[in-house]
Parts: structure tokens; C-alpha cells; sequence
């Protein structure tokens, strides 16, 4: 199997055959076709496998798709870590760059002038970690999320890295409390951002 049978658009396949990538990962090769129709999942992957590119292509894809020319984030990535952050930040860059999809990342320990001006030009997709999305939140600069959660049709969540953080080495052992506890955190995010 090769990306090419994922049906990914052209402008996408262009920038990932640019990056090396030929066939896809287990991960990858059953998360994009699933997520390019609109369903949800829950992937678990080790390190270095592509988690990234199997949630990201879909997402780009998808956005490319909706010809909507509002400034609205339309999908939000939580990441634990700023390190993450930006690791996620620059493959959507790699994935994205043949695409008119925006992107941005926001994370704590910087000054935050920039990436305020980064969310008032607009962001499709914002990459984010909690602690400065619900800082700027509390400062009415992102101040419509609640309005997002019940306006747009499709809003994508990404959580990730949520199972390493919660759940390392005990996901194997107890994989009903660690599914339980990655549902509980989902619910206090919803109900913290509406």
C-alpha cells in the first residue's frame, strides 16, 4: 500500500513524497482512510510511527475541502508539551505547504505578542497547549470557543500524546481505568472551554 491509495489530495501527496514518505505506517494506513470520512478514533502507536501525519493529513485534507473563508479555528490540537507543540506545528508546515490551510501554535513560556497576532490574521488548525489556550481565553483574546462548539458542524480534537502523559506503562495493565480517565479529561476540556 502506498499513500497514493489513501485517496490524499495531490497537493498533499506532492509535500509527503517531498518528505520521503512512500507507504504508509500500520497507524497511519488505518487511521487516514477512517478519519477522511469522518470517523472517530482512538489510536495508540509507539513513538517514531507516524501518529502525526495520520491525524494531520486527514485534518488538512479535510479543511482544504471546506471552502469557507471565515477566520474561525476549525480544528484544535491539544499537546502536552511545547516541545510537542511545535514538533506537530512544523510537520503540518511540511504537510500543509502546497494547501491554503493556516496553522498556528501557542504555547506558554514566551512572550505571547506573537502568536496573539498570529490568531487575529486567523488560524484553520491551532496547535496548542492547555495552559496558554485557557490563558488567552481568560484574557477574551480567544473568545469564541463555546461559540465554535455550537456553530461548526465538524470541529476536530486532537489530544495528543494524552495516553503517554496519563497512561505510560500502566495502559497495558488497566486499559479500562486509562480509557475512563482519557474520557474524563475530554469532558473537563469541553466543559472548561464552553
Amino acid at each position: 500500500m502506498t499513500f497514493k491509495d489513501l485517496n490524499i489530495t495531490e497537493s498533499i501527496l506532492k509535500a509527503i513524497e517531498e518528505k520521503g514518505y512512500v507507504n504508509p505506517t500500520p497507524i497511519q494506513a488505518k487511521a487516514i482512510p477512517a478519519l477522511l470520512v469522518g470517523k472517530d478514533i482512538l489510536g495508540c502507536a509507539q513513538t517514531g510511527t507516524g501518529k502525526t501525519a495520520a491525524f494531520a493529513i486527514p485534518i488538512i485534507q479535510q479543511l482544504q475541502a471546506d471552502k469557507s473563508l471565515n477566520n474561525s479555528i476549525k480544528a484544535l490540537i491539544l499537546t502536552p508539551t511545547r516541545e510537542l507543540a511545535l514538533q506537530i506545528s512544523e510537520c503540518i508546515d511540511d504537510y500543509a505547504k502546497y494547501t491554503q490551510v493556516r496553522h498556528g501554535v501557542i504555547f506558554g513560556g514566551v512572550n505571547q505578542r506573537t502568536q496573539v497576532n498570529m490568531l487575529h490574521k486567523g488560524v484553520d488548525i491551532l496547535v496548542a497547549t492547555p495552559g496558554r489556550l485557557l490563558d488567552l481565553m481568560n484574557q477574551g483574546i480567544i473568545y469564541s470557543i463555546s461559540y465554535w462548539m455550537r456553530q461548526i458542524v465538524c470541529l476536530i480534537w486532537v489530544l495528543s500524546m494524552i495516553s503517554n502523559v496519563c497512561c505510560q506503562n500502566f495502559l497495558k495493565r488497566n486499559k479500562l481505568y486509562c480509557f475512563q480517565l482519557l474520557c474524563l479529561i475530554q469532558l473537563f476540556l469541553l466543559q472548561t472551554l464552553c
